[in-house]
C-alpha cells in the first residue's frame, strides 16, 4: 500500500451505454471508487460508446443518475470537468488510428479486407475440418485477405478504391503472455490460443481492445479494476502496451456475482425471473419497464453495504459498514477469486438494519416520497412521525410503509364479528372508554402506550386476557 500512497492514483469506471446499469457494473464501480478514495487518487468516469451500433439513448444519464444516487460521484468524467478530456470515447475517435498505423507499421497489426461473407466460409470450412471454435488468428489468416497475404500493390488499391478495411492486431507465434492480476496473481496465456482482435473497425471507430489501452494512457490510469470477463482479453491488452512501449497499469480483475441458486452469472434478465431488481435505478425500455433498487424502497448506504461484501471482506466480523468504514478496511488484496452468491434476502436484512437506525425524522423524510398522496394531505408531519416511529422495526424497505401502517390511516371496514360477539359485553364500555382517553394523552411511543394500558388494567384488578384481544380487533 505504500506504493499506491506515494503514487498518484487514478482509476476509471468505463462502461458502456447500451442499457442501464447492472448490479454488477454497481460493484465495479464502488471498487474503483473506494481505492481511489483509500489511495488518496481520483475516481474518473469514462463513457466507452464506440459501439454506435449498440447506443442507446438515455443511457449514459442513467449511469450517471444512478452513481449520484449512490453517493459514487466522479471527480472526472462527462459534465464533471477534468484535465485529460474529452471522456467519451466517440468524441476521441480522431486519436486512435494513429495508434493502430503506428502498430500496422512496427509490424504487430495488419489490414483486413475480408467481406463478412468470407470470414463466415471461413469458420464453416474450419469447423468442417474439426475446428469447432474457429477463429482469425494465426493459423488462418494465411487464408483469408490481408495485408499479410496481398502484395503492398493490392493493398494500396483496395484501400483507394474504398473497400471496407479494418485494422487486426497480429499475435506473435507461441509466445507466454505473463502478468500478474491483483485477485489472479500470476496469469499467462500462449499466444497460440489467442485471435488476432480487431482494434480498428471499417468506420475508424476503434474497438474496445484499442481505444481502452489508448486512452487508459493517455488518462494516466495506475489501476484498472473490472470484471473477471475482460481477463482473457488482458493479454492482447499487455501485448499493445509493449508494442507501443508504454506501462501497462495494475490489473484486478472481480469475480462474478452469481444467480442466488449459486450457478451462473447474474444476468439482467434474472430480475423478472427472481422477483428482485438487478438494477440500481428503475429503468424504462420502452416496451418493458425494469424495478430499480431505488424505487422499490432501498437505501443507497445499505445497498453498497450490501453489494461491497459480495467479492471482498474487511477481515474482521463486522457487517455493517459506513462509507467511512468502507474506505478504511478496504483493499485490493482482501477481494476473493470465487464468485459471490447474490443472496437477496440479506440484501433486505441490510436495509432493514439502515432503516433501524435512522432517526424518525430522517426516516420520515426518506418516506415521503413513497407516502400516499392521500395520507401526505390528511395527515401532518406531527402524525406522521408518531406513526413512523412506532412502524419503524417492522419495515424492511421504505415501500413497506404504506400497507404496514395503513391502519392508522384507514379505518377497517370489516372486523372479527365472532371475537367481538365471544368477548364483548356493554360492561366494559366505562373501561374502554378510560382506555381511549390514556390513548389520546399518550405522546404515542409503543413503550409509553403500552405502559399506561398495561398499568391501568393492573391498577383496577381488570384482565388483560379480557381488555387486550379486543383492543388489538379495535386497532
Amino acid at each position: 500500500m505504500q506504493e499506491q500512497e506515494k503514487m498518484n492514483v487514478r482509476v476509471r469506471f468505463a462502461p458502456s451505454p447500451t442499457g442501464p446499469l447492472h448490479i454488477g457494473g454497481v460493484r465495479t464501480a464502488l471498487y474503483n471508487y473506494l481505492f481511489a478514495k483509500k489511495s488518496g487518487g481520483t475516481f474518473i468516469l469514462r463513457v466507452e460508446d464506440t459501439d454506435q451500433n449498440r447506443y442507446v439513448e438515455g443511457a449514459e444519464q442513467y449511469i450517471k443518475d444512478s452513481l449520484e444516487w449512490l453517493g459514487l460521484v466522479p471527480d472526472e468524467g462527462p459534465g464533471y470537468g477534468g484535465e485529460f478530456g474529452p471522456y467519451r470515447q466517440s468524441e476521441r475517435k480522431g486519436l486512435y488510428a494513429q495508434y493502430a498505423e503506428e502498430l500496422v507499421v512496427k509490424g504487430h497489426a495488419y489490414y483486413a479486407f475480408d467481406t463478412p461473407e468470407e470470414l463466415a466460409k471461413m469458420r464453416s470450412d474450419q469447423e468442417a475440418l474439426g475446428f469447432h471454435s474457429a477463429k482469425y488468428d494465426l493459423r488462418t489468416r494465411s487464408m483469408m485477405r490481408n495485408s499479410l497475404t496481398l502484395s503492398e500493390d493490392e493493398v494500396k488499391q483496395l484501400k483507394e478504391k474504398g473497400e471496407n478495411v479494418i485494422i487486426r492486431l497480429k499475435m506473435p507465434e507461441n509466445e507466454i503472455v505473463a502478468f500478474k492480476d491483483m485477485v489472479r496473481e500470476d496469469v499467462q496465456f500462449n499466444t497460440n490460443e489467442l485471435d488476432d482482435k480487431v482494434i480498428l473497425k471499417a468506420d475508424g471507430m476503434p474497438t474496445y481492445h484499442l481505444a481502452n489501452i489508448v486512452d487508459d494512457h493517455l488518462m494516466e490510469i495506475t489501476h484498472v479494476i473490472r470484471g473477471e470477463e475482460w481477463l482473457s482479453s488482458t493479454a492482447h491488452h499487455v501485448l499493445m502496451y509493449k508494442f507501443l512501449d508504454w506501462t501497462p497499469p495494475t490489473f484486478t480483475h472481480l469475480p462474478l456475482i452469481l444467480k442466488p441458486t449459486g450457478k451462473g452469472k447474474l444476468s439482467k434478465r434474472d430480475g423478472a425471473k427472481f422477483g428482485f431488481p438487478v438494477f440500481p435505478m428503475e429503468w424504462d425500455a420502452g416496451d418493458e419497464i425494469y424495478a430499480g433498487f431505488k424505487e422499490d424502497g432501498y437505501d443507497a448506504k445499505a445497498l453498497l453495504n450490501f453489494l461491497v461484501l459480495l467479492g471482498w471482506n474487511p477481515g474482521n466480523d463486522e457487517e455493517i459498514l459506513s462509507m467511512d468504514k468502507m474506505i478504511e478496511f478496504f483493499s485490493l488484496e482482501k477481494i476473493v477469486k470465487s464468485g459471490a452468491r447474490f443472496d437477496f434476502e440479506k440484501a433486505n436484512w441490510f436495509n432493514q438494519q439502515y432503516i433501524m437506525a435512522k432517526s424518525d425524522e430522517e426516516l420520515l423524510s426518506e418516506l415521503m416520497p413513497f407516502i400516499s398522496h392521500a395520507t401526505k394531505q390528511n395527515f401532518d408531519q406531527i402524525y406522521l412521525l408518531k406513526v413512523v416511529g412506532l412502524m419503524k422495526e417492522r419495515l424492511q424497505k421504505f415501500t413497506d410503509f404504506n400497507d404496514a401502517a395503513n391502519l392508522f390511516f384507514e379505518a377497517p371496514s370489516t372486523y372479527d364479528e365472532k371475537q367481538v360477539k365471544k368477548r364483548y359485553s356493554s360492561e366494559l364500555d366505562a373501561n374502554f372508554n378510560t382506555l381511549k382517553m390514556l390513548a389520546e394523552q399518550s405522546d404515542f411511543s409503543s413503550e409509553q402506550l403500552s405502559g399506561a394500558i398495561k398499568s391501568y388494567l393492573n391498577d383496577n384488578g381488570l384482565k388483560m386476557g379480557v381488555y387486550l384481544p379486543l383492543l388489538r380487533i379495535m386497532m
